[in-house]
């Protein structure tokens, strides 16, 4: 057989020019580079723990699990939202504490107790120093969030569960007055209303005031709720205060009054607490966090049981940080009552409970 010798050589150099071409080609722009180029931002975070508690879990939010492994969140988020024009934001929410924060009236899959909730749906405008927003979205009020990469600590604060809403739907407007002055205006169907479960609407107002180590939060809501004996008046008047002393050391206060009228003929029912929070962050990969609450439900309506009680809880994380993306968080905590409502497996009333547990969080 013969070989063609100079149709060997020219397929040896086109094979050759061909590889020098692919070794020389720029890599492929990665997803995350083709959204940021379009001005779409995409983040998520996943939250999963383990935790023991005392007794039958009692005033919690997130961890009502006596002792158990959960996957708390896996949340991602979608947004374009230019600092001029019309833009959009999307949170969604899975997990268990999914069924915990869903929307009263909500037609989408978690109102039905599932593992999925759509918390944040909303369009925007930004022109100037206004930007509104329209769709549902967080509460204003309370030191603590839903997002738990936000927050400080394992569990959640009595306040964040039982004093404030989680949401809205509606629409809001924030007005930059200044760098150091903001104003918030909205209307929306009430505190975790999808479809509004009345006629009336409420009002929310807030301010901002913020200097480089002090940042002061106030907000109010104003409407009728939906009570057993009809519809009544409900007011809350929410304050946080964050003084950040140093680029390691916080401290956090967060005030809270509420009231409903109508909760039952001839009857108003009220609510106060106080939560105060230190947060320091002894290197890059350590940080300690406390908190200490106290959280009057006088006429026992936020806390379900339908008497006045008075409730503590003193609560300790250590968190460790091996990456910017990744954290751990160990923590102990201890709330007590002036009331036997505490429920031991066994079924012994008692005014006390502990926990302990570890959460780990990756952000992406």
């Amino acid at each position: 057989m013969k070989i063609n010798v100079k149709l060997l050589s020219a397929l040896s150099l086109l094979t050759a020019a061909g590889a020098a071409t692919a070794a020389d080609a720029p890599p492929a722009p990665s997803l995350a580079a083709v959204l940021e180029s379009s001005g779409i931002t995409a983040t998520g975070y996943v939250e999963a723990g383990a935790e023991y508690i005392s007794t039958i879990p009692s005033y919690r939010v997130f961890d009502v699990e006596h002792s158990a492994f959960s996957l708390h969140q896996a949340a991602l988020n979608l947004g374009y939202q230019p600092k001029e024009g019309f833009g959009a934001f999307v949170n969604i929410t899975m997990g268990n504490d999914a069924q915990l924060i869903h929307s009263a009236g909500s037609n989408v899959l978690g109102s039905d107790g599932s593992s999925f909730d759509v918390t944040q749906a909303f369009v925007q405008y930004a022109g100037g120093p206004v930007t509104v927003i329209a769709g549902k979205y967080v509460t204003l009020a309370g030191a603590e969030v839903i997002n738990s990469t936000a927050d400080t600590n394992f569990s959640r604060s009595l306040l964040f569960g039982f004093a404030i809403p989680f949401g809205h739907t509606g629409v809001r407007a924030t007005i930059a007055a200044s760098d150091m002055l903001s104003f918030i205006v909205g209307l929306n169907n009430g505190w975790d209303q999808v479809r509004d479960l009345n006629t009336q609407k409420t009002a929310e107002v807030g301010v901002v005031f913020t200097t480089k180590p002090f940042v002061l939060a106030a907000q109010g809501y104003f409407g009728s709720e939906p009570t057993a004996v009809g519809d009544g008046q409900r007011q809350l008047l929410d304050v946080v205060a964050t003084f950040n002393a140093t680029d390691s050391l916080s401290f956090v206060l967060n005030f809270d009054v509420g009231k409903q009228e109508d909760v039952a003929p001839g009857k108003d029912a009220k609510w106060t607490g106080l939560a105060g929070y230190v947060n320091f962050a002894a290197s890059e990969m350590f940080r300690l966090s406390g908190r200490a609450e106290y959280f009057d439900d006088k006429d026992g309506y936020r806390l379900g049981t339908g008497t006045g009680q008075k409730v503590k809880e003193g609560t300790l994380t250590f968190a460790v940080m091996p990456s910017k993306s990744a954290e751990v968080r160990f923590e102990v905590r201890y709330d007590k009552s002036d009331k036997e409502n505490f429920v031991e497996p066994d079924g012994t009333a008692t005014d006390k409970q502990y926990s302990v547990g570890v959460g780990a969080l990756y952000k992406f």
